[in-house]
């Protein structure tokens, strides 16, 4: 492994460098956070603002908000209903190949892990779109692993070509591009792409990921801004929480939005909140310190720092907490999801190892009926082309 050591803060040939200074603003702002320093004052000061600062953001997911909670979730629900109302987004995810080249050794789909690799075919990416759209959903969000050889951009094109005749809305969430390849993307048919930093440490970061190009920490932390010159119109943010510090890393990816807000206006912002879950060969795999109120301190942060952004709660979360957290925090749900290789037909069985487990697997029926139970709208598209 050791001739794969690059350098994780040096560009590789073929990666666009952009003249921004948005990795520097987010890198400075982060290190100089520190949780411990922000009293019950400051939290309450930060909660009667109309709208809230970054010093706000930073008390608000600090140590010393955690016996504001309550206050923080049903402020989070006013917030939420006044932007989004009752309704609800409805989603899955459809992995259209598990091949990667990256030594990350949290993930399933590590290149050194031993699991059944595949990937979809035209036809067999037609056949499982046809069956998701089928269950009344009409958006899609098509995943790699992180493999340009296997799943080069033409390959994700023409997912995405045969993703528009099904569907109203097409996300992204594969590996990272240069702002030419978003832009060919966009014009097959993307709408928007999210990107997991995963840690916004790049000390730690270098550890988690031994080989690859998600080695290279710069050229994945300025994805959402190629992809917005690329005219993609919505970009997906998330730290994987539990690898570092999770409160330092979730304030550097709302900051990480924030500042893209401000210098794309026109962008839309959203939030994935994902917890570490067990991988195929390691079940010791656990998200540490960040356990539900956690969670849900970060997220209720999210709403009341930037009240317009989509959040979504993903699969990786039992169903009562997903149940919960949407219309506090959450606007956007998984579900009917496999993280396997297609596993959206009855008759056929996934043909790819999973990346990790999943704790909610109720159909897009039970779902939408649980949102319903709980007075809220599920919606199964909120754009419209014409």
């Amino acid at each position: 492994m050791s001739e794969q050591r690059t350098n994780h803060m040096e560009y590789i040939a073929g990666m666009e460098v952009l003249e921004s200074d948005v990795l520097d603003q987010v890198i400075s702002r982060m290190e100089a956070y520190d949780p411990n320093q922000y009293t019950a004052a400051d939290v309450r000061r930060a909660l009667n603002h109309d709208s809230r600062t970054i010093e706000d953001f930073a008390a608000l997911l600090s140590p010393a908000a955690t016996p504001f909670l309550e206050e923080m979730a049903q402020l989070a629900k006013k917030e939420t209903e006044k932007r989004f109302g009752n309704s609800i987004y409805m989603f899955t995810p459809l992995y259209i190949a598990n091949y990667c080249e990256n030594y990350c050794i949290y993930c399933g789909f590590n290149c050194h892990n031993k699991i059944r690799r595949a990937k979809l075919n035209a036809e067999q990416m037609e056949k499982e779109m046809q069956a998701i759209a089928e269950t009344g959903l009409e958006e899609v969000l098509i995943l790699t692993g992180e493999s340009r050889k296997m799943s080069d951009v033409k390959y994700i094109g023409e997912a995405c070509k045969i993703a528009r005749k099904y569907f109203k809305a097409v996300g992204l969430e594969v590996y990272p591009m240069n702002s030419d390849e978003y832009e060919y993307i966009h014009q097959c048919g993307a709408d928007f792409v999210t990107v997991f930093q995963e840690t916004y440490n790049s000390d730690k970061y270098e550890t988690l990921h031994l080989a690859g190009h998600k080695r290279v920490f710069p050229y994945r932390l300025n994805a959402q801004e190629r992809a917005l010159k690329g005219g993609m119109r919505g970009v997906g943010f998330a730290a994987l929480l539990g690898l570092a510090d999770f409160r330092k890393d979730a304030f550097a990816t709302g900051v990480h939005a924030y500042l893209l807000q401000r210098k794309y206006p026109h962008a839309e912002i959203a939030f994935s909140c994902p917890r570490l879950r067990p991988i195929i060969n390691n079940d010791k795999i656990n998200p540490k310190d960040v356990h539900e109120p956690q969670l849900l301190q970060v997220m209720t942060a999210y709403r009341l720092f930037m009240p317009f952004a989509s959040i979504t709660i993903s699969t990786r979360e039992r169903a009562g907490f997903r149940d919960n957290v949407v219309g506090l925090a959450a606007t956007k749900i998984s579900a009917g999801v496999s993280t396997g290789i297609g596993g959206h037909l009855e008759e056929a069985e996934e043909q790819g190892d999973r990346q990790f487990e999943i704790a909610d697997g109720r159909s897009v029926e039970e779902v939408y009926e649980a949102i319903k139970s709980r007075g809220l709208q599920p919606v199964m598209n909120d754009y419209i082309y014409v």
